[in-house]
């Protein structure tokens, strides 16, 4: 079997499924991408990278919305001509939607099955737009909205299946898809990540192996999406009721999702100026930056209580490896969290934007660490039993094969 995969950044939701189909030497896969990522290499996958010329975009203000996706298509059209000169047809063509990448393969590849990925549908009345918003929303930011759709209306038209990694974002979609769209969650490793009683934190410029508890927050950036502010808010709190214990931060010093601060400021800044810790306080506070897997393993399996919290959007694989874990997971109370924790049971949820109940909760955690034994246990449990890579990469494969025999 020859299969396509197409994503700017290698490589990202289809790690397990590339791995796994270029570990059979009868597939020849080739992944096609922007950021090769030169470290990260995978048996029985080659890489080919595309590169963007987007100077034949006008940019002015709605245009923006549509001028990365178009160049990223033009870019991907252009290798996906090379590689079909060069011999290659794929029976299988899978890209992530949304980016614009694979919006003209079908063109080039009219007989090959195409899957979407499909993470989010943008709607200027969706859950994340309206969550939290204090200003009505502008015309021209519904339009802009409306344009980023453009391309994921076009894959979702012309691909033979789309796969969305939960039930809520499935739901985002329009109701007149939903028929073409299976959920399945990309999967976790449970074997790689899993609980860890005897475990200490000790990173190449941390040593907290003597500190009795340790509080942490993962996330790729800082940013209001994410919850950060509140996070932050939370921490005076946390830190003068239990003056012991310390806080990880594991996450990047920008903005992923979502607008950044008018002032040009990070949110890291902003929030330190805003609830002002004490210099003792302070250096309680750990911001790592991004981590190796080993390492941030490390810090998920050394937490006593694990913060995720996130606007109605795109569920993080952070909060499905912390509870792979065991962790003690405090989660904000939104979709699609409630879909995978229910509250008392496998972790808790609290209300996003109260500062001082997040606050209250680990606090209560940390206080009665006896009775979360069955929380633990059942964290893990439900990775093990919904989420796992063993339980879901199976299912990934046999609906490539089954689509590609349907095709042929």
């Amino acid at each position: 079997m020859k299969i396509l995969f197409i994503h700017p950044n290698f490589p990202a939701q289809f790690r397990f499924l590339a791995a796994a189909l270029g570990a059979n030497p009868d597939n020849h896969v080739i992944y096609a991408t922007k950021n090769p990522r030169p470290e990260w290499h995978i048996n029985g996958v080659t890489k080919a990278v595309f590169t963007i010329d987007d100077k034949t975009v006008h940019d002015n203000s709605l245009s923006q919305a549509l001028k990365t996706p178009l160049a990223m298509g033009e870019a991907v059209l252009n290798l996906c001509r090379e590689l079909k000169k060069n011999g290659f047809e794929p029976d299988v063509v899978y890209g992530h939607s949304g980016w614009g990448s694979a919006w003209f393969v079908k063109d080039v590849f009219p007989k090959a099955c195409h899957l979407s990925y499909l993470e989010w549908y943008y709607n200027s009345d969706g859950a994340d737009m309206v969550f939290g918003r204090w200003k009505p929303m502008t015309s021209e930011r519904a339009a802009g909205l409306r344009l980023k759709n453009t391309p994921i209306l076009s894959d979702l038209t012309v691909c033979d299946l789309g796969i969305a990694p939960t039930k809520w974002q499935r739901d985002q979609f329009p109701e007149l898809f939903h028929p073409k769209i299976v959920q399945l969650f990309d999967g976790v490793d449970t074997d790689v990540f899993r609980p860890n009683p005897d475990a200490k934190l000790m990173l190449p410029d941390l040593d907290l192996t003597d500190v009795p508890r340790i509080i942490t927050y993962a996330s790729r950036g800082m940013e209001p999406y994410r919850g950060f502010p509140q996070f932050m808010e939370a921490l005076p709190y946390i830190l003068a009721a239990d003056t012991e214990c310390h806080v990880v931060i594991v996450a990047s010093e920008r903005v992923c999702y979502g607008p950044p601060p008018a002032s040009g400021q990070s949110y890291k800044k902003l929030m330190l100026e805003k609830i002002r810790l004490s210099q003792s306080d302070r250096g309680r506070v750990h911001f790592v930056g991004t981590l190796p897997y080993g390492q941030y393993r490390q810090v998920l399996q050394a937490s006593d209580v694990h913060i995720y919290l996130t606007r109605p959007f795109v569920l993080s694989w952070s909060l499905i490896e912390a509870l792979a874990c065991g962790c003690l997971v405090v989660a904000s109370d939104t979709e699609p969290v409630r879909e995978v924790i229910q509250n008392g049971t496998n972790g808790f949820l609290v209300d996003f934007f109260a500062p001082q109940a997040i606050a209250e909760r680990v606090l209560g955690i940390l206080n009665y660490p006896s009775f979360m034994t069955q929380i633990k246990a059942n964290a893990r449990k439900t990775i093990l039993e919904r989420y796992a890579l063993k339980k879901v990469l199976p299912k990934h494969l046999e609906i490539i094969d089954r689509n590609v025999i349907r095709e042929t």
